[in-house]
C-alpha cells in the first residue's frame, strides 16, 4: 500500500464488512482516518463539526453536576470527546453495535482511542444501541438506570438506515420507549446527514418538549463550499405534572 493510503484493519460482523482505513487527503493534505461498513462511510475524522456539536448542543440543556450520558454510536470517537469535555459529567457509556471498532479504540488505532480509553468517566459498551433503547435499558451495569441525556449518531438519518431494524426507533412507539429512558427535565439529540424532517419533528413533538432541529453548518473543501447536518433535540417533561424540570445542582 501507498504512504496515501492505509487500511489499518478488517474484521466481518453481522451488519457487513467494517474496515478502518487512513489516508492522506490531497486537497487539505490533512492524515484523515475512516471506518467504512461495506461501501458505506460510517465516520470520517475529516467532517467532525457537527458531531461534536450534537453533544454540546445537548448538554447546554442541562443544569447541575453529576451528569450521566449515554452515546449511541461509537465511531471515531469525536461526540463522545465533546461529552467528556463538559466536566459536569460523571458517567459516560457508550453503545456500539460493532465490536471492532471498540476494539480498534482500546488497540489505539484511531486518533482519540487512548484519551477515551483511559478516561475513568467513559464505558465502552458492546451491544444493539436500538433493541437496549426498546428493552428498557441503555446502562448494563446498572439496569433501569435513567440517563440525564442520550445522544444518538448511527443512522444517516431519520429515514436513511444503516439497517432496517433501527427503523421502530423513530417511530412514536420507539420515542416514547426512549424517553421512559431518561430524567425528567432530560435531553434527547440525535445527528443527521439530511435536512430538517418535519414528520420527524413531529414525532417528536408528541413525546419531548422544546422540540428543536439545528442546523449546523461547517466549511467543506472537497466541494469548496459549506456543508450542513441538523441536530434534533428535545426535552423530557415531568411524567406527573407536564412540566419540563431541570436537573437540582447537586
Amino acid at each position: 500500500m501507498s504512504a496515501r493510503f492505509e487500511e489499518l484493519a478488517w474484521a466481518a460482523t453481522p451488519l457487513g464488512e467494517v474496515s478502518l482505513r487512513r489516508r492522506r487527503e490531497p486537497v487539505t493534505g490533512r492524515e484523515v482516518h475512516e471506518v467504512k461498513l461495506g461501501e458505506e462511510f460510517l465516520m470520517s475524522s475529516l467532517f467532525t463539526v457537527a458531531e461534536e456539536e450534537l453533544a454540546r448542543l445537548a448538554l447546554a440543556r442541562l443544569t447541575g453536576t453529576d451528569l450521566s450520558v449515554v452515546v449511541g454510536g461509537l465511531g471515531l470517537g469525536y461526540t463522545a470527546r465533546a461529552v467528556l469535555e463538559d466536566p459536569r459529567v460523571r458517567d459516560l457509556v457508550v453503545v456500539d453495535a460493532l465490536e471492532p471498532v471498540i476494539a480498534w479504540h482500546q488497540q489505539h488505532l484511531v486518533p482519540l482511542g487512548q484519551e477515551l480509553t483511559t478516561d475513568g468517566r467513559c464505558r465502552l459498551v458492546h451491544g444493539d444501541f436500538f433493541a437496549m433503547a426498546a428493552g428498557g435499558g441503555l446502562d448494563p451495569d446498572h439496569p433501569g438506570a435513567l440517563a440525564d441525556a442520550v445522544v444518538v449518531d448511527i443512522d444517516h438519518s431519520p429515514r436513511h438506515l444503516l439497517a432496517d431494524g433501527s427503523a421502530p426507533f423513530y417511530r412514536l412507539s420507539g420515542t416514547e420507549a426512549l424517553a421512559r429512558l431518561i430524567r425528567p427535565g432530560g435531553v434527547y439529540a440525535l445527528w443527521s446527514n439530511d435536512p430538517p424532517d418535519e414528520s420527524y419533528l413531529e414525532i417528536l413533538r408528541a413525546v419531548f418538549t422544546d422540540v428543536t432541529a439545528e442546523v449546523v453548518e461547517f466549511p467543506n473543501p472537497l466541494q469548496d463550499r459549506t456543508s450542513t447536518n441538523t441536530v434534533y433535540l428535545g426535552t423530557v417533561t415531568d411524567r406527573e405534572t407536564g412540566s419540563t424540570l431541570s436537573r437540582s445542582p447537586t
